[in-house]
């Protein structure tokens, strides 16, 4: 699926529009395992930015502030804390089934990717709400949820409240 041109009509015309895979084939040795294409896609047109003031996207060639590298580490090493474990429903890590932190929101949230069991089954979003112990899965590919995030839908993220104009990015570099 495609989420690029969706993307495009709801949040505007990326500036950023990386075309150099050596950050991701870097980050993606170190982590053993390769991100899903769709949000690799969204990533490299957007960059490292914030979405509608909420949601953080970090890319691999970011500065170590929006470097989305620094965050996966830091992230891992914060959720592998033995009192964080009881706040998501598995281990954190880039093995099979484990859960990846990719990005952060302003009003608390964590967004993980769901790695799949096998190269045959989706990358899952789960959502962890910082505040409480509160997680949802969705049964989604990380382009269709941010999609649904874009467009005001309740994916325990809610853009509505925040971008009542229509959603909108600014780079964080």
């Amino acid at each position: 699926m495609a989420v690029l041109p969706e993307t495009e009509a709801l949040l505007g015309e990326p500036r950023f529009n990386w075309a150099d895979p050596a950050p991701w084939t870097a980050l993606q040795r170190e982590l053993g395992r390769e991100f899903p294409s769709d949000f690799r896609e969204i990533v490299d047109a957007y960059g490292s930015v914030s979405i509608n003031g909420q949601l953080y996207l970090k890319h691999p060639a970011g500065h170590l502030l929006h470097s989305l590298g620094a965050m996966i580490r830091r992230d891992l090493e914060l959720w592998r804390e033995e009192d964080m474990r009881e706040f998501l429903p598995g281990p954190v890590g880039s093995g099979p089934g484990e859960l990846m932190p990719v990005a952060t929101a302003t009003t608390g949230e964590a967004v993980f990717l769901r790695v799949p069991d096998d190269a045959a089954s989706p990358w899952r979003v789960l959502v962890q709400e910082f505040d409480s112990p509160a997680w949802t899965l969705y049964e989604m590919t990380f382009g269709a949820w941010f999609l649904a995030y874009l467009r005001g839908e309740d994916v325990t993220l809610c853009s509505r409240n925040l971008a009542p104009d229509g959603p909108f990015y600014e780079s964080l570099s």
